[in-house]
């Protein structure tokens, strides 16, 4: 595997910034290859809440980052792994003087086959939270409070 990656996306907005109340936060992002998609604001910074924002696309890259990593760890350990759902939780407060993300909490909810080593399944989670590309470029805490179902 190579030991460096590049990811492109291009951003675009239209508008006129008249005044803060008064323009649009909408933007398209464009990725090589894939389909386009519309992202905002968060509401309460007057976006459409309807529209994904970069707060929600955050907490989404934490989450799937750490299932990625479980289930490729799980693999190469020989733990079958039926089902995996996670509802995700961040948190942004002011700290420091800024707002910013103060932690993210995965709730990872992990569907194991019969005869699947349940002690094993529970730790691959901090392996997998080592692996996790996302997870080691933040500089919050990323949590897992993990649940193992048969």
């Amino acid at each position: 595997m190579a030991h460096t990656h590049s990811y492109r996306a291009t951003l675009s907005w239209r508008g006129e910034t008249c005044g803060y109340d008064g323009y649009s936060r909408e933007y398209s992002v464009a990725i090589p290859g894939k389909p386009r998609f519309r992202g905002s604001a968060d509401a309460a910074f007057k976006g459409d809440a309807g529209l994904y924002n970069p707060e929600d696309m955050l907490v989404v890259s934490l989450a799937t980052c750490h299932m990625l990593s479980y289930l490729a760890v799980c693999a190469r350990l020989g733990i079958t792994v039926l089902a995996y759902d996670d509802e995700a939780e961040g948190i942004m407060a002011i700290k420091d003087k800024r707002m910013r993300f103060t932690e993210v909490t995965l709730h990872p909810r992990v569907t194991l086959a019969a005869g699947a080593d349940e002690a094993r399944a529970q730790t691959a989670h901090e392996r997998a939270h080592d692996e996790c590309f996302i997870a080691n470029s933040v500089n919050f805490p990323v949590r897992h409070e993990a649940t193992i179902v048969r």
